[in-house]
C-alpha cells in the first residue's frame, strides 16, 4: 500500500490545523459527568437530528447517518492501531448550541494528546509546519481552545527540545507513525496529474516523474484495489474558485497545494459533484510581508472579533453580523457585502476593496491581541490609528456619521449586557471564545469608548472548500450516473462534505476526512 503526497512534506492543512476532530458518540464522552453509556450511544441520533435541522434537504441521509455512526468506530480503530490517542476538548460547545440535538456542553470535540516526533526518526522533520517548526502545544492551552494562560514558558522550552508537538502535528505525527509500522510505503514530492482506468475501473494513478528514482516523463503506479483520493480542496485554484464559490474568498487558509488535483482527476473519471458552492468559510486577516511556502499567509479571526470592546463594521460604517458567531456561519454574512468601495480609501492606506473592518477601543488593545500584535504592545503600521472615531473612519474611508452611530447604539445595549440586533453574547458558543474571566453576556459584550481607536481589515477567506466527487456510504466515489465508480474512492475536503453546508463544531471537517478515510480505506482493502 502505498500513500502518495504533492508537496516536498506531508500532513497538509491538517497538520498546520488545532488537530481536532468532531466525532459523536465517542467513548470518551463518558469521562463527562452525569453522561453514561446509554446517553453516549444515544448521542449519533441526536447528532443526525442536529444536522438535519441545520443543513435541511441539502444533507445526503445516509451518508450523514453513516458518519455519526462510524465515528466512534474508527475513533477506536485509529487508538489501537497507531500511537494517536485523544482526550475531551472540555467543555468546547458545538458551533450551533441553540439547535436540537447539539451539545452545549462539549463532548463531541476531542484534540490529540502530544506525540513525541522522535518516534518518527527520519521522517520527523517532514511534517508540514508553520514557521518551520512543530507547536509544543495543545490546542486547550491556547485561547483558541478556552485557555486564558498558556503553558508557562519553560514548560515550552522543555517540549521543544524534547521534541514534543501537539494540535495538527501531533494527529498528522502520530497517523504517520501508525501508516509507517503498517508497512506503508510513503512518497512526497508526488504529484498526481490523472487516474489511470481500464474499462471504467480505476486502475492507478499517473504522476509527473516520481523524485529519487531518476525517470522522466509520466510515471504510473498500479493499485492493487484502487485509489483513494485524499488531496484536499481547490481554495488555492483561482479558476475553480471562479467558477464555483457561491461568493468572493479572498484568503485561503489553507496549504496552497490545495488547487483541486483530485477534483480535475474525478472529473475526468465521470465523477458527480456535490456542495460545490460551498466552503469552510472564515474572516481573515493578512499581516504585510507574511508568507507561507511561497504564497500569503492569512490568520483566522476568531478571539479577536469575540472579546468585549470590539466590533465588525462593513464599508458603510454599519453592523452587519453577530461578530462571536462560529466563522463558518459569518460567510453568509460577509457574502451579503459584495466588494469594499473602490478608490474610497486615503492615501495612508492600500485597503480600497475591503468591506469589512475591526474596529476596536484602547482598552481593548491593553487587554486583548489584535491580529498579529500582542496585548498591551503598540500596533504595527498596518493597523489603523484615530484619535476619534470620526478620524479613524476617515482614515478607512467608511463615513464618520454612520460608524459614530453604530458604535453609540452598540455601547448603548452592551452596557445593559444584551444585543436586541445580532444577538451577540446569548449563546454559550460567543461566550466561550469571549473574555471567560467575565460572566454570561459580558465575556463577549463590551463597551467602544476608550480612544484611541483601532482598526484592522478583514476578509473573508475558507478554512478548505467542501464540494467534490460525491460518495456513497463507503467512500465510493459515484459517477454522473449516479453509479459507483470502481476503484475509486474519496475522503477529506476533496470530497462531497458528508454534513453538507454545517460545519457542527470544533473538528468538523477532520472527524469525518478521518471517518471516511477509515471506511474507504477499510472499503479498498478489501
Amino acid at each position: 500500500m502505498g500513500l502518495y503526497e504533492k508537496a516536498d512534506v506531508l500532513g497538509g492543512t491538517t497538520a498546520i490545523s488545532g488537530g481536532i476532530v468532531w466525532v459523536p458518540g465517542n467513548h470518551l464522552m463518558e469521562e463527562i459527568d452525569g453522561i453514561d453509556v446509554a446517553e453516549r450511544d444515544a448521542d449519533p441520533a441526536e447528532a443526525l437530528r442536529y444536522l438535519r435541522a441545520l443543513a435541511g434537504d441539502a444533507l445526503d441521509g445516509p451518508v450523514a447517518e453513516t458518519l455519526v455512526t462510524t465515528g466512534p468506530e474508527m475513533l477506536r480503530f485509529v487508538e489501537s492501531s497507531s500511537p494517536c490517542r485523544f482526550r475531551l476538548l472540555a467543555g468546547y460547545p458545538d458551533y450551533h448550541a441553540d439547535v436540537p440535538g447539539s451539545r452545549p456542553g462539549g463532548g463531541r470535540s476531542l484534540e490529540p494528546e502530544l506525540f513525541d516526533l522522535s518516534v518518527l526518526g527520519e521522517w520527523a522533520g517532514r511534517l508540514c509546519f508553520w514557521d518551520g517548526g512543530a507547536r509544543p502545544v495543545m490546542l486547550s492551552e491556547t485561547s483558541f481552545g478556552g485557555a486564558t494562560e498558556s503553558p508557562p514558558a519553560p514548560v515550552i522550552s522543555e517540549r521543544r527540545e524534547r521534541g514534543v508537538c501537539g494540535m495538527g502535528e501531533a494527529l498528522t505525527g502520530s497517523l504517520l507513525a501508525g501508516c509507517l509500522d503498517a508497512g506503508v510505503t510513503v512518497r512526497t514530492g508526488a504529484r498526481a496529474r490523472r487516474l489511470a482506468t481500464d474499462d471504467g475501473r480505476v486502475t492507478g494513478v499517473r504522476f509527473d516523474a516520481l523524485a529519487g528514482e531518476g525517470t522522466t516523463g509520466e510515471v504510473t503506479v498500479e493499485a492493487r484495489s484502487g485509489v483513494i483520493l485524499a488531496t484536499g480542496g481547490f481554495e488555492w485554484n483561482e479558476a475553480l474558485v471562479r467558477s464555483f464559490l457561491r461568493g468572493p474568498m479572498d484568503a485561503p487558509a489553507g496549504v496552497p497545494t490545495n488547487t483541486g488535483d483530485g477534483l480535475d482527476m474525478a472529473i475526468h473519471a465521470g465523477a458527480a459533484l456535490g456542495n460545490m458552492a460551498q466552503a469552510w468559510w472564515a474572516p481573515m486577516v493578512q499581516v504585510p510581508g507574511e508568507e507561507a511556502w511561497g504564497a500569503p499567509r492569512y490568520h483566522l479571526v476568531l478571539v479577536e472579533r469575540t472579546r468585549p470592546g470590539s466590533i465588525m463594521v462593513n464599508a458603510a460604517g454599519e453592523r452587519f453580523c453577530n461578530e462571536a458567531a462560529n466563522y463558518n456561519s459569518l460567510g453568509e454574512a460577509f457574502h451579503s457585502l459584495g466588494r469594499g468601495m473602490p478608490g474610497s480609501a486615503t492615501p495612508d492606506q492600500s485597503d480600497s476593496d475591503v468591506a469589512v473592518w475591526l474596529v476596536c477601543d484602547d482598552r481593548y488593545r491593553r487587554r486583548y491581541p489584535l491580529p498579529g500584535c500582542r496585548p498591551g504592545a503598540e500596533p504595527p503600521p498596518w493597523v489603523h490609528r484615530g484619535d476619534t472615531l470620526a478620524d479613524l473612519a476617515a482614515r478607512l474611508g467608511v463615513p464618520p456619521a454612520a460608524l459614530d452611530a453604530t458604535v453609540t447604539e452598540f455601547n448603548r445595549h452592551a452596557a445593559a449586557g444584551a444585543d436586541p440586533v445580532f444577538g451577540r453574547g446569548a449563546s454559550v458558543y460567543d461566550h466561550f471564545n469571549g473574555d471567560r474571566s467575565l460572566a454570561g453576556a459580558a465575556a463577549t459584550l463590551g463597551t467602544v469608548d476608550e480612544p484611541p481607536f483601532y482598526a484592522v481589515a478583514i476578509r473573508i477567506g475558507a478554512l478548505g472548500t467542501s464540494g467534490g466527487p460525491r460518495t456513497d456510504v463507503r467512500g465510493r466515489v459515484l459517477s454522473r450516473e449516479g453509479e459507483t465508480i470502481p476503484g475509486l474512492w474519496a475522503a477529506g475536503n476533496v470530497m462531497a462534505a458528508p454534513t453538507a453546508t454545517v460545519y457542527g463544531g470544533a473538528g468538523g471537517t477532520l472527524g469525518p476526512a478521518m471517518t471516511f478515510g477509515y471506511l474507504a480505506g477499510r472499503e479498498a482493502a478489501g
